[in-house]
């Protein structure tokens, strides 16, 4: 048990030095044996309770390891004390350590050691002793606590945040388990209270490198640094006391997203040195430029019409850049990506990191673009689609689109065929291709023409029939009379349908003689009117129709059949007489 004495005798040994307990070490061989128990039971009156001495191990038990300190009987120390801390014995029989007399009763011959607490005091005076040397203790950094970590050193001391290194340390629970040295900054013993630095010595030795690494930096040299720092920008290298900023721009030849994807903190790595500002300290470094530029000999080594891989290393809106080799990206521009797909965006066919094979179209080694394309790899279908499809050939397909303007039918793969909406019927007055048709329809078109530049492909359905307009002469001859309801009433005129698709015109000078005023108004469309076919241009498609003239037709058919039937009318009046006549003179006869 340890009293307040005692505790004030640790204080007072920790000031006593060391050679007071070797001017008590007395040659023993110089006294003879009736004095010697005399003498020492006064040598051992001499080591006060809280006084360290040395002593020798000289028995060894499950639960205490006996020290013999030069008294009547060994002293006892729990065997927990030479226990490391995986619970291995770290001490055996003969060894000598330094303990430190605790409690002893002479009447009962007993003596309490520590062999901890004599370690403390020793602790306490190599504390003070660099301290007042300004010397350099050792620690193992043991926890991470509020503000900063607790470091062993024979007893806990305490580390701040700010004193761990020259540059705030993000991840303190990394320096756990590691041993550094320190600079003790102050210390109380009563307090049992010790502050270190480490960031004290850092910048000592710092100033000691940087001195060096003035004396060596200059341009165009090549040096070895650390890494010490990462931003979006670059990298901080530290070169020996002086930091030297590698731009994300330095570090290859190729593209880079982020510094950290080339190097990591503590890194070693060898630098050029670009630029040195030795009045302010300030160093410009490069990684890329220990090796040649790629595009020096890029135009010898990928000349036009090559074959490459690549991987695509980012996708735009216009289309992908592959990267050939470091240092080196071509551009494949959406264009130049499939013969027929219409490709609206790169990522539709491509991904980041994807290996393509592709053929180097241009390349221009002072601006650094080299134009590539993928469907230069393979035949263009549109070469031979004019043969495979002469003008005239009926083909069938399915819809694959339907538009305003018309539909687009599936010829070959990635090729499709128009139908203008001008070119589905003869006759019909189609106003959207959906009247008609249904995306996924099967239908039967004919080839009309093929723009191999353009890529068009134009197709017809009306052209598998007759155009009616060839033979509408033939059928509505001139001269001869229609009837057919009105489907149209303009200001010039009057719409009439002769059949379905086809139409005439009766201008508003060929409408009847009672209405050729305002004539138009007069008619309506659904009424049925008569004409007569006056001119027909089959090319043109239009026919031109009279009422006025239909109606003098009919006039003049009325006044023949009329006079026919006066002609009639008397000679039967002729003939009823002579009948007469003749039948009166057979009577008078009889």
């Amino acid at each position: 048990m340890v009293t307040k004495d005692t505790t004030e005798n640790l204080e007072v040994q920790q000031q006593q030095p060391q050679e007071a307990v070797a001017e008590r070490e007395v040659d023993t061989d110089d006294v003879d044996g009736d004095s010697f128990e005399k003498f020492y039971a006064q040598s051992f009156s001499n080591i006060q309770e809280g006084e360290v001495v040395r002593g020798r191990v000289v028995q060894i038990s499950d639960d205490y390891v006996m020290v013999d300190i030069g008294y009547k009987s060994e002293g006892e120390i729990p065997i927990a004390e030479f226990k490391d801390e995986k619970g291995n014995l770290e001490v055996a029989i003969g060894d000598e350590v330094d303990v430190l007399l605790e409690y002893h009763d002479d009447d009962e011959g007993t003596v309490f050691l520590s062999k901890e607490k004599a370690e403390k005091i020793k602790v306490w005076d190599d504390i003070s002793r660099v301290y007042t040397e300004d010397g350099v203790i050792q620690g193992k950094v043991v926890s991470r606590v509020k503000g900063g970590l607790a470091v062993d050193i024979g007893i806990q001391a305490f580390v701040p945040g700010s004193q761990v290194d020259l540059r705030p340390v993000r991840n303190l629970d990394a320096l756990i388990g590691k041993t550094f040295d320190f600079k003790i900054l102050k210390y109380n013993k009563k307090r049992r209270n010790v502050v270190l630095s480490r960031r004290v010595l850092l910048e000592k030795e710092r100033e000691r490198q940087k001195g060096q690494t003035l004396s060596l930096l200059e341009e165009g040299k090549v040096m070895e640094g650390v890494v010490k720092n990462i931003t979006d920008y670059g990298v901080f290298v530290d070169l020996g006391g002086i930091d030297g900023l590698l731009h994300i721009t330095d570090m290859s030849w190729g593209r880079v997203g982020h510094p950290s994807e080339l190097c990591q903190i503590g890194d070693t790595i060898k630098v050029k040195v670009l630029h040195f500002d030795r009045e302010n300290e300030r160093v410009s470094l490069g990684l890329k430029q220990l090796q040649p530029d790629p595009w020096t000999h890029a135009a010898e080594k990928y000349p036009v019409g090559t074959k490459i891989q690549g991987k695509v290393v980012s996708l735009t809106d216009y289309g992908a850049f592959v990267e050939i080799e470091e240092g080196i990206e071509g551009l494949i521009h959406v264009s130049e990506m499939s013969w027929t797909r219409k490709i609206r965006h790169p990522s539709k066919i491509l991904s980041v990191g994807d290996k393509v094979e592709a053929v180097i179209l241009s390349i221009d080694p002072g601006r650094k673009r080299i134009s590539l394309g993928m469907k230069q790899l393979e035949p263009n279908p549109w070469s031979v689609i004019s043969e495979k499809y002469p003008v005239g050939t009926v083909i069938s397909g399915k819809i694959k689109n339907i538009t305003d303007f018309g539909i687009f039918i599936g010829i070959d793969e990635g090729i499709d065929g128009l139908v203008h909406i001008s070119d589905i019927s003869w006759i019909k007055r189609i106003r959207h291709p959906s009247e008609i048709y249904k995306k996924g329809q099967e239908v039967q078109a004919i080839v009309l023409n093929i723009d191999k530049e353009n890529e068009r492909f134009s197709l017809g359905i009306k052209q598998l029939e007759p155009d009616p307009w060839e033979s509408v002469a033939q059928r509505y001859p001139v001269g001869s009379v229609i009837t057919g309801p009105v489907t149209n009433v303009t200001d010039f005129g009057l719409f009439v349908e002769l059949e379905e698709g086809i139409e005439g015109l009766v201008h508003v000078s060929e409408i009847g003689k009672e209405k050729a005023r305002g004539a138009p108004d007069e008619y309506k469309v659904g009424d049925q009117v008569t004409a007569k076919v006056i001119n027909i241009s089959p090319k043109e498609r239009k026919i031109g129709l009279s009422i006025k003239k239909a109606e003098e037709h009919e006039e003049r058919t009325d006044y023949k059949e009329y006079l026919n039937s006066s002609k009639a009318a008397t000679t039967n009046l002729r003939e009823v007489l002579e009948a007469a006549r003749q039948n009166a003179e057979n009577t008078q006869d009889e």
